[in-house]
Order: structure tokens, then C-alpha cells, then sequence
């Protein structure tokens, strides 16, 4: 074990946690095609190969269009992020395990660490999502939450791309999200005042 290759992982593994807190399957789907076509040099583990076969794949491009077009729709959206509490802490724990067991980490320890590491990223950019998403609906009635959710997704795959191609400006990227959703939630909270 390289202690620069699971650093990296580490690295890979949290830019997918955060992006799965804004979009469930989309970090996923990406995952599962870098694996499957070796872009970035990304490897699961053998225990996660089945995240990168056919019908894996298959699944989650229906599941992330799926996702993608409702949460466009005022009401479902919110069914989703109620969901998606549960949901997406999954997703990236999942996410995170798989890349470390790439790393050649103990699938046990990576399972741990993905738990450890990925969940709560996860959660955390879910509730930060979520609340500007209450906000929003209570300030424009939920005419903003389409726009919002386009965002989102943008957001959600840069974030991806950017865990994939260059793991080590994950901490950068993520600490100018946070910063971009505290500002948009600031400025849907100043103009409920």
C-alpha cells in the first residue's frame, strides 16, 4: 500500500461523497464509466466490480436521467431530498469504499473509512442542499427550485470531474461550494427579510 495512492483515493472518495449529497446516482454513473474504461487510472476493488459491468452502468444512466428530470418538479423534489437523506449517505459510502479498495486498502478498513468518511460529507452537503431548497420554496414558491436544481447538477458534475481528474484539488473545490451555497442560502434568507 502507497501511502500516496490511498491519499489520492481518500482524495477521489470525498469529491464523490460531496457530489452525491447534491446529486444521488450521477457521481456514480461517472465512477462506474472511469472504472469501466480505465479513464484517470480509477480501479475498484474486486469486491465493487460489479459497479463498473453493463447492467451497473445501464442502471444508474436511467436512474441518474431519472433523478435529474424530477427533481425539476416542485414537490417531487423535496419527496427526493427526504429520500435522499438516507440515500445518499449510501451512495458515497459505496463510492468511497470501492475507490480505497482500488488503493488495495482491506475492503473491511475501506468499508469503515467509507462509512467514517463518506457518509457525513455526504449528509453534510445534503442538508446544506436541502435547506436552500426550503428556503427557496418558501421565499419564490417553488418557482426558483428548477434553476436551482440545474445548478446543482452542474455543480455536482464539475465536482465530479474534478475528484476524478485531479484528486488533489478536491479540498479546494469543496471549500468554495460550501462557500457558494452558504452565499445563495444568505441571499435567499435576506430576501425573505
Amino acid at each position: 500500500m502507497e501511502p500516496t495512492a490511498i491519499a489520492l483515493a481518500v482524495l477521489l472518495g470525498v469529491g464523490l461523497s460531496a457530489s452525491t449529497g447534491l446529486n444521488t446516482f450521477l457521481p456514480l454513473l461517472m465512477l462506474s464509466a472511469a472504472a469501466r474504461f480505465h479513464i484517470a487510472g480509477i480501479e475498484l476493488g474486486r469486491k465493487f466490480d460489479w459497479l463498473s459491468s453493463d447492467v451497473a452502468i445501464i442502471v444508474l444512466i436511467v436512474a441518474s436521467i431519472a433523478e435529474i428530470i424530477a427533481d425539476k418538479v416542485p414537490a417531487v423534489d423535496h419527496f427526493l431530498d427526504s429520500i435522499g437523506t438516507f440515500v445518499r449517505p449510501l451512495a458515497a459510502t459505496v463510492a468511497t469504499a470501492s475507490v480505497l479498495t482500488g488503493a488495495d486498502v482491506n475492503p473491511t478498513v475501506a468499508a469503515v473509512v467509507g462509512l467514517m468518511i463518506g457518509a457525513p460529507t455526504s449528509l453534510g452537503f445534503h442538508t446544506l442542499k436541502a435547506g436552500t431548497r426550503v428556503a427557496s420554496t418558501a421565499t419564490t414558491f417553488g418557482c426558483a427550485n428548477p434553476i436551482l436544481s440545474l445548478i446543482e447538477d452542474v455543480i455536482s458534475f464539475a465536482l465530479t470531474i474534478t475528484a476524478i481528474f485531479v484528486p488533489l484539488a478536491v479540498p479546494v473545490a469543496i471549500a468554495l461550494l460550501v462557500w457558494l451555497l452558504w452565499r445563495i442560502a444568505k441571499r435567499i434568507q435576506t430576501r425573505t427579510a
